[in-house]
């Protein structure tokens, strides 16, 4: 059936625009006046699927308008088991395959258990098509692929080499047979990023029999894009508006509570889609959009994380394919863009690119641009520049970025005195928590506000805009120079004393809260152990009195000297772990990855080889023989002609007396034109 033109097209909002049920970004469209609509009547979440007549699902064929990719623990075919347990090492197995033709980048990372990198792993990634990278803080971790490896430190690449082409069973058999066991099969489809944690279960079958849709999450998390996007769009349409809708398989089982959305889109200055997330009631949406101008229709309950920490009731969306599109075509979106079904996850990523399509003639007049304000909060908002650690804030704006507001001559936070630096492509500032009229009010949020200074003729004209930055709970590992604690650096220098920091900032942080151990690894050399609940390890490290704790954050600091054993030479680099937590229990763990400094090592050691020496001579010889022969060919073709005319110097007794009257009074000499007298 034909849908009035402008039905539904104004959707619900209330008088937050766009707070409850729409979603929307951008103020200016979102808060125009409108006409009651003909379908407000009707029943929420009541939608006549015939409204849906016309609009036939298919494939999207070639380069879809989105990439959407979702995390799970859950493999299409895995196993695991204790096999590993009786051998000398435990052996981790990755089968990845992609829908696509071309090569693939994958990045893995390898994590140890609680207790460090105490045991010997294997990595075993069969991936003909990758360019991989593999990332991971345990210095003894061997890796065995087929894949284009990109350069890794704190691991080894050697060993029997991984079969061509094997199958799932094949790569069990070599495995079993190179290693003697199995301690985790996982086979990966389209991964975009896989997180691999090491660690053995006595409790594990025997033997590693894969089984389908298996759960793999207690030693494995990947995030993997979907590849079944649909579309469709009304043969009848004349709109344009396009719609996206992600619907999320509903699991009875699943203890997810929380879907953190990121969504980005193309950089265009409007855009008239829609996003539609339907969900479980239960569930509730944390929106993260950058660069995005576009409206949400959201299942539950939802937050947009850059504005505010307020839960915001959504619409009760059909839980049908056909319902979902009606729902679409009920607020005028007669294209569907894309059409994606997923597993419930905690994290889902969304890239929407530009819908070209050709712009409808307005039915109302056009809206004049927004004001300054309105656009520097909307903007800033999107581009979240500000960052905050446990006791700084950062906040780093590209000039580009700002380009829709115009003339932008200097940023401060709410204490003007606090202005960013700038250079031709960015504004930068950072400043610590305590600082710059920064408030900790909130329970784990920092709010301050950027203060934009406009040029407007002559003058200068402020436009304040509020913000709050999440502080992360987590271990925070820094490492100085000095004793001061100024100026963190990743640079550890051989035989002299180093300054490490670790901190967390935790409100109310329980009494037995410790740093429970921290060292430090290299490669090819035993890990250095520099502390243990909360003391120090070794002669070369000292705990220092005086860190600068207190009831939101706990700070401990240490002294150390990096040296290298006699004999040994320091390696490039190093890494820096630590954990802490409760007495039993570790809560926090940090890597801190740093660069191995040595005054002594010279730039090269290597010296020259025997070759090098022997061509160095012989080139110095040829070129010494060289240049004497031009210099004698020079010498030969310039001097004196009476040096080549031979001058007898003996004449016959008895005609001496008149030759030589001839020549004194007669002839000239060849040295001389005048005659003798």
């Amino acid at each position: 059936m034909a849908l009035p033109r402008r039905a539904g097209a104004e959707g619900k909002r209330d008088a937050a625009c766009g707070a409850q049920i729409s979603g929307c970004l951008s103020s200016s469209r979102c808060c125009r006046p409108r006409g009651r609509s003909p379908w407000s009547r009707r029943k929420r979440g009541t939608i006549d699927p015939g409204r849906a007549t016309g609009c036939d699902l298919q494939p999207v064929t070639g380069e879809p308008l989105v990439t959407l990719s979702y995390a799970t623990g859950t493999v299409p075919r895995g196993c695991v088991s204790s096999s590993s347990l009786k051998t000398a090492q435990e052996v981790h197995i990755l089968s990845v395959t992609a829908a696509k033709a071309s090569a693939f980048t994958l990045n893995v990372s390898v994590v140890p258990r609680a207790g460090g990198c105490t045991r010997r792993a294997v990595l075993v990634l069969h991936c003909a098509r990758c360019s991989a990278t593999v990332t991971s803080p345990c210095p003894n971790l061997l890796i065995r692929t087929n894949a284009n490896l990109n350069p890794v430190a704190n691991a080894s690449s050697l060993g029997p080499e991984l079969p061509e082409d094997a199958g799932e069973q094949e790569l069990l058999r070599w495995a079993r047979g190179a290693y003697g066991g199995v301690t985790s099969y996982s086979e990966l489809q389209d991964p975009r990023w896989v997180l691999l944690r090491l660690g053995e279960d006595s409790g594990s079958p025997e033997e590693c029999v894969p089984q389908e849709r298996f759960n793999a999450t207690q030693h494995l998390e990947t995030e993997v894009f979907f590849r079944g996007v649909k579309g469709c769009s009304s043969g009848t349409a004349e709109s344009t508006r396009a719609a996206h809708i992600v619907r999320l398989q509903p699991e009875r089982s699943s203890a997810i509570t929380e879907v953190n959305l990121s969504l980005s889109c193309a950089e265009v200055a409007m855009s008239n889609q829609i996003l539609i997330l339907q969900s479980q009631a239960n569930l509730t949406w944390s929106l993260s959009v950058n660069n995005c101008h576009i409206q949400f229709l959201v299942s539950g309950t939802y937050k947009i994380a850059a504005m505010s920490t307020e839960l915001l009731k959504g619409e009760v969306l059909p839980d049908t394919e056909q319902g979902l599109i009606a729902k679409a075509f009920e607020k005028n979106y007669r294209v569907i863009a894309s059409y994606s079904t997923i597993p419930v996850s905690t994290r889902v990523t969304l890239e929407i690119q530009e819908h070209e399509v050709a712009q409808e003639p307005p039915a109302t007049p056009t809206p004049t641009s927004p004001p300054s304000d309105m656009l520097s909060h909307t903007l800033l908002l999107m581009l979240q520049p500000w960052k905050c650690t446990d006791d700084t804030m950062e906040i780093v704006i590209a000039r580009s970025h700002l380009e829709p507001i115009k003339d932008v001559v200097n940023i401060t936070l709410r204490d003007i005195s606090c202005q960013a630096e700038k250079n031709a492509t960015h504004f930068m500032l950072r400043t610590p928590l305590s600082h710059c009229g920064t408030s900790l009010e909130s329970k784990g949020h920092a709010k301050n506000e950027l203060i934009l200074s406009l040029s407007k003729g002559s003058s200068l004209r402020s436009v304040p805009v509020p913000f709050q930055c999440k502080i992360p709970r987590e271990l925070f590992l820094r490492l100085f120079p000095t004793a001061a604690f100024e100026a963190p650096q990743t640079e550890l220098e051989v035989n002299k004393e180093a300054y490490l920091q670790a901190s967390v900032r935790w409100e109310d942080y329980p009494a037995d809260l410790q740093l429970k151990e921290c060292w430090l690894a290299a490669p090819g050399a035993e890990p250095l152990l520099l502390v243990l609940a909360n003391k120090a390890q070794g002669s070369g490290v000292a705990a220092l009195d005086g860190s600068p704790s207190s009831r939101v954050r706990k700070v401990w600091r240490f002294r150390f000297t990096y040296a290298v054993p006699e004999g040994g030479r320091a390696p490039f680099s190093a890494s820096l772990t630590c954990k802490a937590g409760l007495q039993n229990n570790t809560i926090f763990e940090k890597v801190l990855e740093v660069t191995v400094k040595d005054v002594w090592r010279p730039p090269n050691n290597r010296g020259l080889g025997l070759a090098a020496v022997l061509g160095i001579t012989f080139g110095a010889f040829l070129i010494g023989a060289l240049l004497t022969a031009g210099l004698w060919y020079i010498y030969s073709h310039t001097r004196p002609i009476s040096k080549m005319q031979p001058v007898s110097t003996t004449a016959p007794a008895s005609e001496s007396s008149s030759t030589n009257h001839s020549i004194g009074s007669t002839q000239s000499t060849p040295c001389s034109t005048s005659s003798m007298a």
